[in-house]
């Protein structure tokens, strides 16, 4: 019998930042606290939009769950 290594499966996360108006909903409903809104830059409108900060990601989809103008995709890698 051989015991096989199961790798933990992270999440990542795609921000459209065209879409996105930094409203925050998805930085206070983050678990992991990974997403920020990027005051650096902003986008066509004129929003300063959410960032994905790189972490250890669980994908739980919460953040795409709550924004209002569909603007994140989540998925998980193996």
């Amino acid at each position: 019998m051989t015991l096989e290594k199961r790798t933990k499966a992270r999440g990542k996360i795609a921000i459209n930042r065209e879409r996105c108006k930094g409203c925050g909903f998805c930085v206070i409903t983050c678990p992991k606290k990974l997403i920020e809104i990027d005051m650096a830059n902003f986008n066509a409108a004129g929003y300063f939009p959410a960032r994905f900060l790189e972490g250890d990601c669980t994908g739980c989809a919460q953040c795409a769950i709550i924004c209002p103008d569909i603007a994140i995709e989540v998925w998980k890698e193996e």
